[in-house]
């Protein structure tokens, strides 16, 4: 009889997984379905998009969108494509990814094991500070650019996401610290180490994951920010997503809808590969702080 009971109930666990993994597999084709048509949109010519399926393959592969799309696409009046545009993000996103990490660690490092007094007030502001509407410091921040004479540069964006990813990146490295037994810097401390010597030694190296996801957090929100760029940035110096919103909305005559596709996934490029070499650390390193002992 036993025998029976337990043969059914690894019967239905067999199933509750094939039904879990259908589930899962829906939510797959669901999420992949926009991407999918993105791509085959955009090795297509204009006369198939108009005359062929939409949901099927390119009747004959043409990478004419994407050449053009990096290299001639108009972004205003500048028909130079996403080429520059795109090093512009480049050149903001690294330095303000680095910056912020470095600053986060630091901060996290210093709340934890170096405690003060005021230090859970500090804190208690920085995470205050990640709440905070992005709208609500845009004029402020503006009339700071502009007295500091970076208004409509590229430092002028990675001071800005920087000021504004320096909460998250705290967070992050504070409820990972916290769980470092205080035994460890005490025990270093009488070796002679000093603040910084227990930082780049011994804490730092130890805290990899959080690292990884606080460069993908970081990165992630930086290159796909359009309204810190839009607002705080001129002509050339703009990042991917204001170049890519002026290549889909300056369309002129026929729509190129092959184009817009291609810049899109050009944009969005950075971002899935950063998640496709880093992403099995994500995880992680969210959970790396979430027991203390």
């Amino acid at each position: 009889m036993s025998a029976i009971l337990h043969d059914r109930f690894i019967n239905r666990m067999t199933l509750g997984r094939w039904v879990l993994f259908a589930v899962l597999g829906l939510f797959v084709l669901y999420y992949l379905t926009p991407f999918y048509v993105m791509t085959i949109t955009s090795l297509k010519s204009l006369d198939e998009i108009r005359d062929g399926a939409f949901m099927g393959l390119p009747q004959s592969v043409t990478f004419d969108a994407w050449g053009k799309a990096w290299n001639t696409a108009c972004v205003g009046i500048q028909c130079d494509g996403l080429k520059g545009y795109f090093w512009n993000s480049v050149r903001m996103a690294i330095p303000a990814v680095l910056i912020s990490t470095l600053i986060g660690a630091i901060n996290g490092y210093a709340l934890t094991k170096w405690r003060f007094p005021g230090a859970n007030l500090i804190f208690a502001l920085m995470l205050f500070g990640c709440f905070i509407p992005f709208q609500v410091v845009i004029m402020p921040m503006a009339r700071l650019l502009g007295l500091m004479g970076l208004a409509g540069s590229i430092p002028g964006l990675v001071l800005v996401h920087v000021v504004y990813g320096i909460g998250f990146t705290t967070l992050f490295f504070r409820n990972f610290f916290i769980t470092v037994p205080d035994e460890l810097v005490k025990a270093a401390t009488m070796d002679g180490a000093g603040f910084m010597t227990i930082f780049w030694r011994i804490l730092l190296p130890i805290s990899l994951p959080t690292v990884v996801v606080t460069v993908i957090w970081q990165f992630t929100q930086i290159w796909n920010d359009f309204l810190f760029g839009v607002s705080f940035s001129a002509g050339g110096g703009q990042p991917i997503t204001v170049a890519l919103n002026n290549i889909v909305n300056s369309s002129t005559g026929v729509k190129e809808y092959n184009l817009d596709m291609a810049a899109a996934i050009i944009a969005g490029l950075p971002t899935l590969l950063v998640y496709v070499v880093a992403g099995r650390y994500f995880v992680r390193g969210l959970t790396a702080g979430s027991v203390k002992g």
